[in-house]
């Protein structure tokens, strides 16, 4: 297996499958495979709704006996540690063998272990046949308060959905400039925000932009809300997130959607766009690449969403 710096685990439902894979794919230009990812590119788990955890690995080896003495000779002190073991796919190593390495590793670090608050966390895992140490980093799940945002709809996205849209329209790069057009509620703009993302909003109707701004200051979040039709903005931004009006069945729905699609084409080369139907045509029309796409059912809904990642030509 090629030398990589982290692995990532991942943690999704079964109606989430697609939409994991495609953030994965744009995060990573590959796929994760049975919820485990190796890669040389560094990404914070809590930017996505589905990484569990990155673990950084410092050491490795086929022989248990000799990732210990490696682990020695990192020469590791730290006071308020812990050690866990991650459990990877294929992993059928015992839960009392389990606990029995992580005293092995404890034993090769000079210092206090804390397990309560740990400062920092040392993890041991084993995959193909090759044993690795490392440091754990963990998803965190501030993000869940959201749900109790003051300001919501029954339609809007969800929270999940949110996320990731937030993480492919960036990349991971924290230095995008991105805006949510047509922000409803928000939802967006809170995940853009509690991940630490630059992103502005605008919507065309007052009472969207008052909730967004309402929701935003809930959280001590601060960022510019636009009442404005797309047309009329000027801004550029480096990406453009578009959760488009539903039930565009009709010509003249079709015609609304081009017009927003165009309009925020016009704003940024870059735009993640979801949709109830199928508008590969209008992408078309709009002069935009399609890069990539997924459909993703809402849970628990008769309807589901497409997701698509397009580009400017």
């Amino acid at each position: 297996m090629p030398q990589h710096n982290y692995i990532y685990t991942f943690k999704y439902d079964t109606h989430n499958v697609s939409m994991c894979k495609l953030e994965s794919r744009q995060l990573f230009d590959e796929e994760e495979q049975n919820k485990l990812l190796f890669s040389n590119i560094k990404i914070n788990p809590s930017i996505s709704p589905f990484i569990k955890n990155r673990f950084e690995i410092m050491t490795s080896s086929n022989d248990y006996s000799e990732l210990l003495e490696k682990v020695k000779l990192q020469n590791i002190h730290m006071h308020g540690f812990k050690a866990e073991y991650l459990v990877l796919h294929g992993d059928t190593t015992k839960y009392n063998e389990r606990l029995n390495k992580l005293k092995d590793i404890g034993w090769c670090i000079e210092g206090d272990p804390d397990y309560v608050t740990p400062v920092m966390t040392y993890s041991i895992c084993h995959y193909e046949n090759t044993w690795y140490f490392g440091v754990l980093i963990k998803h965190n799940s501030d993000w869940f308060q959201h749900k109790n945002k003051p300001y919501s709809f029954s339609s809007a996205i969800n929270m999940d959905i949110a996320k990731a849209l937030v993480s492919m329209a960036s990349k991971g790069n924290k230095d995008m400039r991105l805006l949510d057009a047509g922000c409803g509620v928000g939802t967006v703009m809170l995940e853009a925000c509690i991940g630490g993302f630059n992103i502005e909003g605008c919507d065309i109707h007052w009472k969207a932009c008052q909730s967004t701004r309402k929701n935003l200051a809930h959280y001590n979040y601060t960022a510019n809300v636009y009442r404005t039709d797309l047309k009329d903005h000027t801004t550029t931004y480096d990406a453009a997130i578009i959760d488009l009006p539903y039930n565009l069945f009709s010509h003249s729905d079709d015609d609304n959607a081009l017009y927003i699609i165009h309009s925020a084409a016009q704003l940024a080369n870059r735009l993640v766009i979801v949709s109830t139907s199928d508008i590969k045509e209008l992408i078309s029309q709009a002069e935009l690449r399609l890069i990539d796409y997924c459909n993703v059912e809402k849970k628990g809904k008769l309807f589901s969403r497409n997701i698509w990642i397009c580009e400017r030509k």
